[in-house]
């Protein structure tokens, strides 16, 4: 990489995750307690933030495939969304809140697959470099979801669903820092294939094969291992959802229920339980630094494997929390490591593996949409 290149990548990683962990952990919370809002009312909010990443391979991925510099759609993509999620504070209808996050998750969703594909575009050696760009991802998560677990505990104990809003505020003021930043990453120029539409050259590369295909001999051999790969994430985007959605209450039921042994723990992550869930980045920092070493000699189904083994693990200790006791619990928080590393990371790099320079952002997108 060019002098200072890989400094500026890792900062755009460390904001831009920054930026989510902020909130994401308290959301549920926060909508259930401070805004008061039914179940079918909090799973419509949830289901609308997701309507940003099916738009994302359409918008964002031609955009930056085809007529746009990448960075600087990142940069007015933060720029406008730190606008809206400072709104989310303090709106506390559910129409409000409803239509504020349509709009929050058109601009920021984009937002996650474009910085992978803007660093993967500036880094020499995939296996070798990624890791170490990505993992500062996870470390501004932990430093939010800390800053925020501490920021309750010091000023809103008596009332932590009040005290959640301040987590919109401070996304809002990342999300115009990394604005401004990403002005100032490596230009990431429109790769103009033969074909205008980015999506399109995607999609056949994603369907032109079929999953399995007969060999010389007869034998069934695997002929689309990206078709596989895109149909396996889905059950798994759907347990990771339960994680990120659910988890925080769960550890607050937690802290509440084992005030003698969550002392300690406490002091260090604060209250409300998204604190409490950066034990699961923590470790995500060791599972990240170990797949490079790694990466050159065990084969890429072997990581996904193991990650998919993680993520049945975690939910056998949450599911037995009374059997397994507060140490189980967060051993589960802790398996997000190697859940996140070895699949979802793994996945990010055989994707942008399996296809070609003109496509990548649109490909990235298309498995944020998964």
């Amino acid at each position: 990489m060019e002098p200072g290149v890989g400094v500026r990548l890792s900062l755009m990683m460390f904001l831009q995750y920054a930026i989510w962990g902020a909130w994401l952990p308290i959301l549920y919370p926060y909508l259930t307690g401070h805004v008061g809002l039914e179940l079918d009312q909090v799973g419509s909010i949830f289901a609308v933030g997701a309507v940003g990443a099916i738009l994302a391979p359409f918008v964002a991925g031609q955009i930056a495939d085809r007529w746009f510099a990448t960075e600087r759609f990142l940069g007015l993509s933060h720029l406008v969304g730190a606008a809206l999620v400072w709104q989310l504070a303090s709106i506390e209808t559910y129409s409000g809140f409803l239509w504020f996050s349509l709009a929050y998750s058109l601009v920021y969703s984009p937002t996650l697959s474009l910085t992978n594909s803007l660093a993967f575009h500036h880094i020499p050696d995939r296996d070798r470099d990624f890791g170490r760009v990505r993992v500062w991802g996870t470390v501004g998560w932990i430093a939010v979801s800390i800053a925020v677990g501490q920021w309750l505990k010091a000023r809103h104990m008596l009332d932590l669903d009040l005290g959640r809003a301040d987590a919109f505020r401070l996304s809002a003021m990342l999300g115009a820092a990394m604005g401004v930043f990403c002005f100032t990453l490596p230009h990431t120029p429109p790769a103009r294939g033969e074909e205008t539409a980015a999506l399109t050259v995607a999609l056949k590369k994603l369907f032109s094969k079929p999953l399995l295909a007969r060999d010389f001999s007869g034998q069934l051999v695997r002929s689309n291992p990206l078709l596989a790969l895109f149909l396996i994430a889905v059950p798994v985007s759907c347990i990771h959802q339960f994680y990120f959605v659910h988890t925080s209450q769960f550890l607050t039921l937690i802290e509440g229920q084992a005030k003698a042994v969550m002392e300690f723990v406490t002091k260090i992550f604060g209250v409300g339980g998204g604190g409490l869930m950066a034990v699961g980045q923590m470790s995500e920092i060791l599972v990240l630094a170990l797949v490079p070493v790694l990466a050159k000699t065990v084969a890429r189904r072997t990581f996904l494997l193991v990650g998919l083994a993680a993520y049945a693990t975690r939910r056998l200790l949450f599911m037995n929390a009374d059997a397994v006791g507060v140490g189980g619990v967060v051993f589960g928080v802790a398996l997000h490591g190697v859940c996140f590393g070895c699949f979802i990371f793994v996945a990010f790099m055989i994707v942008d593996e399996q296809t070609s320079g003109d496509v990548k952002a649109s490909a990235q997108s298309l498995f944020n949409l998964v």
